[in-house]
């Protein structure tokens, strides 16, 4: 056994270790004594596994919104009865084409005429996929198809006519973004060569457009992104290694997760909502930062006070000791995400999983990988850097300690009357359901367009789907009644003729609202006049159900309120229990979830603050308070377990808990500070975004991480400390061990004149005498 091994082998803990500290040490043990043969396994993995959750990502993804509404919801039965009865297909993306003469004048009976022969010959041209090496073609699904043209309508001035163009496909898939491009390309110059010009509109158009609008922003964001992190890391550490070691070991773990994720979903036959990679990956880039941060810190002050130590026998140490915060934040993270799985709408219910396994996968990186990269390198991580040659004099941190150690209730009042009052503008908040607002796109140029001679719903109908209750044939008479009262609706632009299907079991009324059908104002059409005229006027023995996307997001927006009055408390009380068992305290996981719900109120009263009142905007956006919650609790609990750990550490040392916590802060704030920073500069480049709902996501988001960072876990929590001393971790008391300081000991600390920074400063005045627990 070589001297590093043997030295490693022979770290024991100071008392009895508890049973997940023992699975932790040998983890942390035996990567770090097999560090090389760690990272190669995790670099092999990251890789694959990158690739094929790229392949794979878009066979486990749905990307219409009502498939993950429960079957109880209106417009989910109306999607229902569409795609029975109607042949409407789940993965059908419906594009309006406006063809109209390039002079502008109205269209003659010539021009329609080739308007008819150009699209009967695109309906019967196969459109391409441009093949692209993304991924390899083993794995990648081929777009290439003959879309369905029909002809719309013509304005009534004759200006244009409409196309529908219905492409199949998973929307975010770059595949059927390249078939839909081609294909728009390819009737833009058959119509040119007529003479005519072309515009092109509908949801996938307009995503199309926008994404293809802010890829350059977008790119810069990200490039901006890793250039902070790294310029942050490198500022702190004084190293450049320092500074890319994090962000590759973070890659490699991020293409694990996906191919973990993607490879339950497959199993399970579950389908994910499009935004959670994008979610996952940034809630990766948060902790995985953080773990990895809190592990560089402590390494590197360990390797100060103890030069002759082999830096491998360090990392074990710091590995296993790091290793308990770091698997109480995870498993109360994972806890708290566990909580979405019962909720009633799909994209929270999957969403919970997802990201429970990810942070697993993350969890079992900082106990395996971490402390591996730290074995391996060795002090080489901080080269060029001297400061492991000497012990950095008391700075900026260690004088905030002494500060929170000597006004601790002068900290707690003011860190509560600033949340308070930040949180104070959740009076009378509202959410927004609107997904308008941003730069306009071709698309929606286009629209624009259609608007000022027709309906705005013309590119995007509201439907009413009926069907007898007894499963009995229709006819057409049988809705007259109900289609004339839907006409006379205000905001109903335009009532279509009732359809009636092959099978004769369903009829479908088409309404062509006056709003835009993505906005707010549409929603709020469709689920108050428009639901209760169906109400009202559907025959006895019919059932009659609202569709389409006003009627979605309606609906979507019920299950949002249900389910954030369900989840948030029992996460609560959820996360309440893991940290009672981690943190073996009854006292310590209030503290802690006060902490984080005053964190989370305070941020998002901000946000309600700043963009409800000050902005003016009709609200938050719907998606906000999950998005906080992801982040902003997650987060929070990470730097309030880190700090509350080492509170406790100190606290294990003879002498006064306001001494012990100063040492804390001292040693953990630049950890903290230094996480808080680089994610909060990461999503802080969100706010600068053409897209409101992104604005609001990157402000609020950098703002809670701050909060949680200089305000939550190194002010409040500590200060709380103070004011509890070692009560705070009742029944089981640290420090007791090793003895308990005379009465007259802490009053002599008071009456000592405080030095910013030093630790001398904190010990007694006299030197007290101190008795083991078995001689007493």
């Amino acid at each position: 056994m070589r001297a590093d091994e043997l030295e490693i082998c022979r770290e024991t803990p100071a008392v009895a270790p508890q049973p997940e500290d023992i699975v932790i040490r040998a983890l942390t043990g035996f990567s770090t004594r097999n560090p090389w043969k760690v990272i190669a396994v995790w670099a092999v993995l990251g890789m694959l596994l990158t690739v094929l959750s790229q392949a794979l990502i878009f066979r486990v993804t749905q990307t219409q919104t009502a498939d993950f509404l429960p079957r109880s919801y209106d417009s989910a039965a109306a999607t229902t009865i569409a795609q029975e009865h109607f042949g409407a297909k789940a993965d059908a993306n419906p594009v309006t084409v406006l063809v109209a003469r390039a002079d502008g004048a109205a269209l003659t009976d010539a021009d329609r005429q080739r308007v008819a022969g150009v699209a009967e010959k695109l309906g019967r041209s196969k459109v391409t996929m441009p093949v692209t090496d993304d991924a390899p073609a083993l794995l990648r699904k081929d777009y290439s198809q003959v879309p369905q043209i029909a002809p719309a309508m013509v304005a009534p001035d004759r200006t244009f006519e409409l196309l529908t163009a219905s492409l199949t496909g998973n929307s975010v898939d770059p595949g059927l973004h390249g078939t839909y491009r081609a294909f728009r390309d390819g009737a833009r110059a058959q119509f040119a060569d007529a003479g005519l010009r072309t515009g092109f509109t509908g949801a996938l158009a307009e995503q199309i457009d926008a994404a293809d609008d802010s890829e350059t922003l977008g790119k810069i964001a990200s490039i901006g992104s890793v250039v902070l992190i790294m310029l942050l890391n490198v500022l702190v550490f004084r190293s450049v290694m320092a500074a890319l070691v994090p962000l590759v070991s973070v890659a490699l773990i991020g293409g694990v997760a996906s191919g973990a994720v993607v490879g339950t979903a497959l199993l399970a036959d579950i389908k994910l909502d499009p935004s959670v990679p994008s979610l996952i990956a940034v809630v990766l880039l948060g902790i995985g930062i953080d773990y990895f941060l809190f592990l560089m810190f402590r390494f590197r002050e360990e390797l100060r006070a103890r030069p002759d130590r082999h830096h491998r026998a360090v990392a074990a140490e710091v590995g296993a000791r790091v290793g308990t915060a770091i698997t109480s934040a995870a498993l109360t993270i994972v806890a708290a995400f566990a909580t979405l799985g019962i909720a009633s709408f799909g994209q929270f219910r999957v969403l919970g999983p997802a990201v429970a396994v990810s942070v697993l996968v993350m969890l079992l990186a900082g106990l395996t990988l971490m402390p591996a990269v730290l074995a391996a390198t060795g002090r080489a991580l901080f080269w060029p850097s001297r400061s492991l040659r000497r012990e950095p004099a008391a700075g900026a941190s260690a004088r905030f300690g002494d500060l929170v150690a000597r006004r601790p209730l002068t900290m707690v009042v003011g860190s509560v009357a600033l949340m308070g009052a930040l949180a104070a503008g959740l009076i009378g908040i509202r959410m927004d359901y609107g997904f308008g607002g941003g730069p306009r796109t071709a698309a929606q140029t286009t629209a624009a367009e259609i608007s000022r001679a027709l309906p705005a719903g013309v590119s995007d109908p509201t439907t009413v789907l009926v069907e007898a209750r007894d499963g009995g044939p229709l006819t057409v008479g049988a809705v007259d009644g109900l289609a004339k009262a839907l006409a006379r609706v205000e905001g109903v632009g335009q009532a279509g003729t009732p359809v009636l299907s092959e099978s004769r079991r369903a009829v479908r009324i088409d309404l062509f609202l006056t709003a835009d059908p993505q906005s707010g104002a549409a929603r709020d059409l469709v689920s108050g006049p428009v639901r209760a005229a169906v109400a009202a006027n559907t025959p006895n023995g019919l059932a009659a159900h609202v569709g389409g996307t006003p009627a979605v997001f309606a609906d979507v927006s019920t299950a949002v309120d249900h389910d954030l009055r369900l989840v948030f408390p029992v996460a609560a009380g959820l996360i309440g229990l893991i940290l009672l068992v981690l943190l073996r305290s009854l006292l310590a996981p209030v503290v802690l979830l006060l902490s984080v719900g005053l964190g989370f109120a305070a941020t998002l009263g901000a946000s309600a603050l700043v963009f409800q009142h000050a902005l003016d905007k009709p609200g938050v956006n719907f998606t906000l308070p999950l998005v906080l919650f992801l982040f902003v609790v997650a987060l929070g609990t990470d730097y309030n377990i880190l700090i509350s750990d080492r509170i406790r550490e100190e606290m294990e040392r003879p002498g006064p808990a306001r001494a012990a916590v100063a040492r804390a802060v001292r040693h953990t704030t630049p950890a903290i500070a230094t996480a808080g920073l680089v994610l909060a500069g990461s999503f802080a480049g969100l706010a600068v975004t053409p897209q409101p709902s992104t604005q609001q996501v990157g402000f609020a988001t950098a703002l809670g991480i701050l909060l949680s960072a200089f305000l939550l876990s190194v002010v409040l929590v500590p200060a709380l400390a103070v004011l509890l001393g070692r009560g705070l971790w009742w029944p089981v008391r640290p420090g007791g061990r090793r003895g308990r300081p005379r009465p007259d000991a802490e009053r002599s600390w008071e009456a000592t004149e405080q030095g910013p920074g030093d630790d001398r400063a904190w010990a007694p005045a006299a030197e007290p005498s101190w008795t083991a627990p078995a001689e007493r």
